[in-house]
């Protein structure tokens, strides 16, 4: 690759015959949660030989280690990148800019002439009035009585007929006023929204990277270079629109994405695909390191303790003292969870433009369908009432992401939540919001801590609630009551519990000691339940 001519970076508007000066803009982009690789397609043309393809326009802090380059339709040399010493791309705006200022300068000067077509038509209101009051006094000037009956008459009509005239000018006046008026507001509407619009265009001030391809042919040239790169300023999300039926169980997931970018340029009219892939973490699986145990006498174990802190103290102190072998101990590394190599991609179909440093760009992803069980959860431990709760398994052949749901009972919005991860085939519990005519009460009726036992003495505590679900509501529900009991691994803590009726399931979703009842509860009904459950273990222990 040649060395590019000094005065090139300095006058960038003259070019050596074998330069060809190539403007670029980004074609399509991959998106990830964090991230993206942007892909640049550049047609050129050049007559048979060797040149250099130059682009100027790549944004400043581009990651020129990550730069990848190939051309189609001649052979290609080296590649040179720097973003230092680029020529500048001039000051112009940008037309879309320019466009919108020019329509507020445009509505502007309208709304001038407009209050100043207003402010005339007032005048001529104001005109007429002084003629009213004009023929009023004239009415009533001197001489006027010693007029004959003639004259007088013809003054009367006279003032009668110029009053009329001179007031039904000053009410046209009025109205035609009040209609420019009404006009105004629209006009002054039309300028926020050209206001706002020049504030949403975002204008690209980035400085630019440089970066020179060598090709060669032994025939006039036509072709396409090809750029990508990764880059970091960029993220999506996805958000969510579940709807639920509740008669028939139907539930939608209307999928959407938030998109964002600050790249440094704007993307106009990009192919845009998203994808769950996430470059930015691990790529290779966690390290089990050695586990490294010992074994000491008490004596020795305190002795070292006591001589580690006088260590402290006397490294506080200034003083230097022998210190022991430093003890090393590594703890198995723990892996993030992880989609254990599957990812997803979604291409949207319509071209797509995105803004740098711009809001957030919503896409719509398509909706997905399910049944759902329809259930109250109740869990009167920590709440009043039983709550809605749709009961799925992912039969939609796709992954749910994580994001932010919108949820929708019976075409009624009634709240936002977040939504985990859901496989396909994997199963999730989506709620819906309290379920007021379901209340919940739980009541401690007996507790008891004390001591006993004659000769070896033990401490014991001992408690028992009652649970009750009260169907306020004009229909059955199916309900799913959760509670609990203490466990223990530690065989010097005994620990018993009974219930009346019984649980369905222990340990629910692998939680030991959580219990869950299921009922069907009738229109007006309570059901009752009845815990409890009794810790003993040696005295001189506390229980905690």
């Amino acid at each position: 690759m040649r060395i590019l001519p000094v005065f090139l970076a300095l006058f960038p508007n003259i070019l050596l015959a074998d330069d060809i000066a190539l403007s670029s803009d980004v074609t399509a982009v991959t998106i990830y949660p964090n991230g993206a690789t942007i892909t640049r397609d550049v047609p050129f043309t050049a007559p048979a030989g060797q040149h250099d393809l130059i682009l100027t326009d790549l944004p400043r802090d581009t990651p020129l280690a990550a730069v990848r380059v190939s051309v189609a339709g001649a052979a290609m040399g080296s590649v040179t990148v720097r973003n230092d010493f680029v020529p500048p791309r001039g000051n112009g705006t940008d037309a879309a800019i320019k466009a919108a200022e020019a329509k507020i300068e445009r509505l502007e000067q309208a709304l001038r002439d407009g209050r100043d077509g207003v402010e005339t038509i007032r005048l001529e209101e104001k005109a007429a009035a002084a003629r009213v009051a004009f023929l009023e006094k004239l009415g009533k000037g001197e001489g006027v009585e010693q007029l004959g009956v003639a004259a007088l008459r013809d003054l009367v009509d006279m003032i009668g007929d110029e009053t009329l005239t001179a007031a039904k000018a000053a009410q046209n006046a009025r109205i035609r006023a009040d209609a420019a008026k009404r006009d105004l507001k629209g006009l002054r509407e039309e300028l926020d929204k050209a206001r706002q619009a020049l504030k949403a265009l975002v204008p690209e001030v980035e400085a630019r990277a440089m970066l020179a391809v060598a090709v060669s042919g032994q025939e006039a040239l036509e072709g396409s270079l090809t750029i990508t790169y990764n880059i970091w300023g960029a993220n999506w999300q996805p958000v969510y629109d579940v709807k639920l039926d509740r008669a028939s169980g139907a539930l939608e997931f209307e999928r959407g994405a938030f998109v964002s970018q600050s790249s440094g340029e704007n993307w106009t009219d990009i192919d845009l695909t998203l994808s769950t892939v996430r470059p930015s973490e691990r790529t290779a699986p966690g390290i089990v390191h050695p586990w490294y145990r010992r074994i000491e006498d008490p004596d020795q174990y305190e002795k070292r303790r006591e001589v580690q802190s006088l260590d402290g103290i006397a490294g506080f102190g200034g003083v230097l003292m022998e210190q022991p072998a430093p003890i090393v101990a590594e703890e198995d590394a723990t892996a993030t969870a992880a989609f254990d190599g599957l990812a997803v991609t979604y291409s949207y179909p319509e071209p797509v433009t995105i803004a740098s440093g711009a809001d957030h760009l919503r896409i719509a992803l398509g909706t997905l369908s399910t049944k759902a069980d329809v259930v109250a959860r109740a869990v009167p431990l920590v709440d009043k009432t039983a709550y809605l709760t749709a009961q799925i398994s992912n039969d939609m052949n796709e992954l749910i992401l994580p994001g932010q749901m919108m949820l929708y009972l019976d075409g009624r919005f009634i709240g936002q939540s977040q939504v985990g991860l859901i496989p396909a085939g994997g199963a999730a519990d989506l709620g819906f919001g309290p379920i007021e005519g379901l209340q919940l009460t739980r009541t401690v009726v007996d507790r008891n801590e004390g001591d006993r036992g004659l000769i070896t003495k033990s401490n014991e505590q001992s408690e028992e609630v009652l649970i009750e679900v009260e169907n306020l509501t004009n229909e059955p529900w199916s309900i799913q009551l959760r509670d609990r009991v203490p466990y223990s691994e530690q065989e010097d803590l005994e620990i018993s519990w009974d219930a009346r009726p019984r649980p369905d399931t222990q340990d629910v979703d692998g939680k030991r000691g959580v219990l869950e009842w299921e009922f069907d509860l009738p229109e007006g009904e309570t059901q009752k339940i009845i815990l409890n459950h009794a810790l003993e273990w040696p005295e001189g222990k506390i229980l905690r």
